[in-house]
C-alpha cells in the first residue's frame, strides 16, 4: 500500500482527493472530460491491467465543481479472475489518499419490469450473491473494525441529495435493490426470477464488494446503476454485452449531467 500511495502523490504531486467515483461500463467519458492527471493501471504499483470492453483502465484526477476528485476509469471484476482482495483495492487507496465519498456506477440489468433500459437508479441496498466476502482475511485495522454494521451502506442523505439532483434536471430515476453476482455469464430466468422474489430490482457484476469496502473504511457511499436491458427472462431479447455499452452510450449525457451537479452538492 505505502508504495502505490507514494507512486502516486509523486504523480499528483500530492493531490488530496475528497471525492471518489468508479465509472463502470461504458460510463468513462465523464473522466476524459475533466481528467488532468491520468494514470494507467498497469503503472501504479499493486495495480492491475482492465480488460473489459468499456473500460480504459486509469486512475483520473481532476478539480470539478471546485473539488477534488479521483476517478476510476474501469474496475476489476471478481470474474476476470482476480481476488476480492484486488477487486477491493483500490477503494483501500482512495481512502488513504483522503477520499471521505465515493459513488459506485455500473451497468445492470433491470429485475423490476416496470423499469425501463436508460433508466438511472439509486441503489438503496444490495444483496450479495457473490458467495464470498472482500473483508474476508486478515483486518486492516487501519482502514476499519473486523465486524463493521452494514445496515446502511448506502447513504440516505446522498440518495436524497441524488435524487433532488435528477428532479432538478428531469432526469428520469429509479430506487432499488441491487443483486450482485460472480458472472461473466448472464444469469438463467429462474435466477432472476428468484432475485425478484427475494426484492431485487437490478442485478449486475460488481459494486458490492467495493460498497462493502468503503462503508467498512467509513466512506459515504452512493451507487448508481445505469439499467441497460432488462434481465433474462423479463424481456425474451438475447443478453449481449454490446447492448450494454450501447445503452450506456444513449443516456451517457443525462449520466455526466446527474454526475457533474451531484459533485456540486455533497
Amino acid at each position: 500500500m505505502n508504495k502505490t500511495i507514494e507512486y502516486i502523490n509523486e504523480k499528483t504531486g500530492n493531490f488530496i482527493p475528497e471525492i471518489g467515483i468508479i465509472l463502470g461500463s461504458g460510463l468513462g467519458e465523464f473522466a476524459d472530460e475533466h481528467k488532468t492527471i491520468a494514470i494507467p493501471y498497469n503503472e501504479i504499483p499493486n495495480f492491475e491491467a482492465s480488460h473489459v470492453q468499456g473500460h480504459k483502465g486509469l486512475l483520473v484526477f481532476a478539480q470539478i465543481q471546485g473539488k477534488n476528485v479521483v476517478m476510476m476509469q474501469g474496475r476489476y471484476h471478481f470474474y476476470e479472475g482476480y481476488s476480492m482482495q484486488t477487486v477491493t483495492y483500490p477503494v483501500k487507496v482512495m481512502k488513504k489518499l483522503g477520499v471521505k465519498t465515493l459513488i459506485i456506477t455500473n451497468a445492470a440489468g433491470a429485475v423490476n419490469p416496470e423499469f425501463t433500459p436508460g433508466d438511472l437508479m439509486f441503489i438503496t441496498d444490495h444483496i450479495n450473491f457473490m458467495g464470498t466476502n472482500p473483508l474476508i482475511g486478515k483486518n486492516d485495522d487501519t482502514l476499519g473494525t473486523r465486524f463493521p454494521d452494514m445496515s446502511e451502506i448506502y447513504s440516505k442523505e446522498l440518495i436524497n441529495k441524488a435524487v433532488q439532483t435528477a428532479e432538478s434536471l428531469n432526469i428520469k430515476y429509479q430506487k432499488g435493490i441491487y443483486a450482485a453476482t460472480t458472472g461473466p455469464s448472464y444469469e438463467t430466468p429462474a435466477e432472476i426470477n428468484m432475485y425478484k422474489i427475494l426484492g431485487a430490482s437490478a442485478v449486475g457484476m460488481s459494486t458490492a464488494p467495493e460498497a462493502i469496502v468503503a462503508n467498512y473504511a467509513g466512506m459515504k457511499v452512493l451507487g448508481i446503476s445505469c439499467l441497460t436491458n432488462y434481465a433474462a427472462g423479463v424481456s425474451q431479447t438475447p443478453l449481449n454485452h454490446q447492448e450494454v455499452i450501447e445503452t450506456a452510450d444513449k443516456v451517457k449525457e443525462n449520466f455526466k449531467n446527474l454526475l457533474f451537479n451531484l459533485i456540486n452538492v455533497i
